[in-house]
């Protein structure tokens, strides 16, 4: 009950935001602010573990970006058990992080393009549909032309037939 209570209040739950975000095509800025809090998170979290091959908090935070970057300059290593175990962890995380922003964009970009096309087969239906309606039209006038012709050619024979 509290969780509904609240899910009323905030208005959105996380998943519902994400879902949005991802369809609107803005989930590029929620995923690069995630990163970036996961990278300042994982580099306070290396300082506090390995206080040897991690002396400050900046020193921490640079190789967080780098490994989840998966770029893995090699200037700040960690040496302990514990210290390695973040890194994998990091670098699942970064592999993750850079396979979802790629899928994003590709699926943004597609979801674009086929927005786009449906809207030119639209137009090509509507098109269609009115060259259709428009030679229907001419159809029906020439038709008209025609069944005129051959009442005024009927008259004739007859008024032929009967003078003759």
């Amino acid at each position: 009950m509290n969780r509904v209570v609240r899910r009323r209040r905030t208005g959105l739950s996380l998943q519902d935001r994400a879902r949005r975000a991802a369809m609107s095509g803005r989930v590029i800025p929620y995923l690069a602010g995630a990163i970036a809090a996961l990278a300042v998170l994982t580099g306070f979290v290396a300082t506090l573990l390995d206080r040897r091959d991690f002396p400050t908090f900046g020193d921490g935070v640079w190789w967080s970006i780098v490994t989840l970057g998966t770029v893995g300059y090699g200037d700040i290593v960690p040496h302990t058990a514990w210290g390695r175990v973040l890194g994998g962890t990091v670098i699942v995380f970064g592999v993750t992080f850079i396979s979802v922003l790629v899928a994003t964009v590709t699926s943004f970009l597609l979801a674009t393009e086929q927005q786009e096309g449906a809207a030119e087969a639209k137009e090509a239906r509507v098109a269609a549909e009115e060259a259709r309606a428009a030679g229907e039209e001419a159809t029906r006038a020439l038709l008209r032309e025609i069944a005129s012709r051959l009442t005024a050619i009927e008259v004739r024979l007859e008024s032929d037939a009967r003078s003759g």
